[in-house]
């Protein structure tokens, strides 16, 4: 369902409009009346409810596959309201649980409005969090774990280390154990997801100059290099730390097929001014696939009540396809 008020109505309804004839059948998990709302302003045909997930296959062609829970409150689009935080929730819970139990193949997550969900007293910085706690439901969950958020756009694929935390915690959170574990759930995601027999990675450093051996901060030689020293000898395909402002550029890509950065924007300022509409985050190292638009939940786009030109109507469902039904929630 992603935030009702939120622009996830809208790209759901022109995702189906743009795939429903192709061999990729999806279900909503959401509010009928708001999806049979939307498709009408597209002018699209009205969405079905189903009872059952095996059912989409057989509605997708013709409208879009509506798994139904409804919601407390009426929505005005770009005004998030807090009494239907829960059924946010619990439509992620919903298609997380579908798909560890085999009624879907993949998920594909709408945008939530974060802030509004702590207000209802949701516990977790954001989905990629939450989808990993409740992973440990699921009766088998392939090693190294995650979660681990990576980004997908404007030709790179880029992975974190640390996620939604404040700036000045990332120093005193970096760890050997972390990066490594990081660094090995993206080997293994590459070689598992993405068909690369000997994934290459560069690594981010993170101070100026990646320390400048030391001279501008002592985590690249304390931290880093050994946690990469030691990826090496497992055999996994990964630099010492690099300087961050010049690992993007394009002639540098040809080097790497993912970059491991160390904090949140670091690793996404790239992908977002390279890709900014088109990009797709994963989540690796779960035992199921989900997929997601780039974290653009702008309300903005809302209360214009359209989507930006490039919006991803279709390249999550498009990632996330398998020859079975998907969760969209």
């Amino acid at each position: 369902m992603g935030d009702p008020a939120g622009i996830g109505p809208e790209i759901t309804a022109r995702a189906w409009a743009k795939l429903h004839q192709e061999r990729i059948s999806f279900f909503l998990i959401g509010d009928l009346e708001l999806a049979q709302q939307q498709a009408t302003r597209l002018g699209l045909p009205a969405p079905i409810a189903i009872s059952d997930p095996l059912q989409a296959i057989q509605i997708m062609p013709s409208a879009m596959p509506v798994l139904p829970l409804s919601l407390a409150a009426p929505v005005m689009a770009g005004s998030p309201d807090t009494a239907n935080a829960p059924m946010v929730i619990a439509s992620i819970e919903k298609a997380a649980h579908l798909v560890m139990n085999g009624q879907a193949s993949a998920l594909v997550t709408n945008p939530i409005a974060k802030s509004v969900l702590y207000e209802a007293g949701f516990a977790h910085p954001g989905h990629t969090e939450f989808l990993g706690e409740l992973a440990k439901e699921a009766k088998v969950w392939p090693r190294p774990h995650g979660p681990i958020m990576m980004l997908c756009g404007g030709g790179l694929r880029v992975a974190l280390v640390t996620v939604h935390i404040p700036l000045h915690q990332v120093p005193g959170t970096l760890s050997k154990d972390n990066i490594m574990q990081a660094a090995q759930v993206l080997h293994q995601a590459l070689k598992r997801d993405f068909g690369l027999e000997n994934p290459r990675l560069a690594l981010c450093g993170l101070n100026p100059h990646a320390g400048e051996n030391g001279t501008m901060g002592e985590e690249e030689l304390k931290i880093i290099n050994p946690a990469a020293t030691d990826l090496r000898a497992q055999g996994i395909n990964i630099t010492d730390a690099q300087p961050a402002d010049a690992l993007f550029r394009e002639d540098a890509r040809a080097g790497y097929d993912a970059v491991l950065a160390l904090y949140h924007d670091q690793g996404l300022i790239p992908v977002k001014t390279l890709d900014f509409h088109g990009g797709i985050n994963a989540t690796l190292g779960l035992p199921f696939i989900r997929v997601s638009p780039g974290s653009w939940h702008r309300l903005c786009h809302c209360r214009a009540r359209h989507c930006p030109p490039g919006q991803p109507d279709c390249r999550p469902a498009r990632s996330g396809q398998h020859e079975y039904a998907q969760a969209s929630p």
